[in-house]
């Protein structure tokens, strides 16, 4: 009922992008970290992630940690997850009773995974879209992929929702964008990036890490950055996509 897309970026950072035409997939299938990414899916098990990431986290591969996962759940043959370790090694599981078409696809710095299927071009077009656009950034990147994979079929009921996830080193995500119910899912993941970067991408680099506690404790140099994105996109004539209204002042 689902295709999902797991990637690393060049700079280390971990992204999840999924849809469905089934409600708040964005809620329900992606279980990332700063290191380390499950997307549970099909008959989708929540266990698998919490545990499975909790378990990569600690050093454990991919593959071991799947495999485990498979042999005690009884409800494998309608199982469908993929998961990429803190070593950046995919691994995929695909039940035997998934509905077709059902299948994945790994490479070396992605993996593609989907059940209930137009068709196996719906991967292929997804993986193939995400390996031709590396120029883009690394957002625009999943969202391009996934609509190629819509473009050959999707998922072969229609359109629900979609989720995007992406962490840059940190526990915690730097982005995390959801379209639980809409007629255009990937198109409203588009909108929602696109008016982040107004103002939300901002902000995000003066969030506190791990390494720096207090991240940025001054807004100067944010404020700073929202002005020059405003004033590039009024020189480029582009519009803000936002539908929240300002308050007059």
């Amino acid at each position: 009922m689902t295709y999902s897309l797991i990637a690393r970026d060049t700079d280390g950072s971990i992204g999840l992008i999924v849809a469905s035409k089934f409600f708040a997939c964005g809620a329900a299938v992606p279980y990332v970290s700063g290191s380390c990414a499950i997307a549970s899916q099909a008959f989708c098990n929540p266990i698998w992630g919490t545990e499975g990431r909790a378990r990569m986290m600690a050093g454990e591969s991919a593959k071991d940690v799947l495999q485990d996962l498979v042999a005690r759940d009884q409800g494998r043959a309608i199982r469908q997850a993929h998961m990429m370790d803190t070593s950046g090694n995919f691994a995929a599981h695909t039940g035997a009773e998934c509905v077709d078409f059902a299948g994945h696809i790994l490479h070396e710095d992605h993996s593609v995974a989907g059940n209930m299927l137009a068709g196996p071009r719906v991967i292929e077009a997804t993986s193939e879209a995400f390996i031709k656009n590396s120029n883009l950034a690394f957002a625009d990147r999943l969202i391009t992929a996934m609509k190629a994979g819509e473009e050959a079929g999707g998922d072969k009921r229609g359109r629900q929702a979609a989720g995007l996830v992406i962490h840059c080193g940190e526990d915690h995500p730097w982005l995390d964008l959801r379209a639980d119910d809409h007629a255009d899912p990937l198109s409203e993941l588009a909108r929602l990036w696109n008016v982040a970067q107004e103002r939300y991408v901002h902000f995000a680099k003066g969030m506190p890490t791990k390494a720096r506690f207090s991240g940025n404790p001054t807004r100067d140099s944010i404020d700073a950055d929202i002005a020059a994105a405003l004033e590039k996109r009024i020189a480029e004539g582009r519009t803000s996509q936002s539908h929240a209204v300002e308050n007059e002042q």
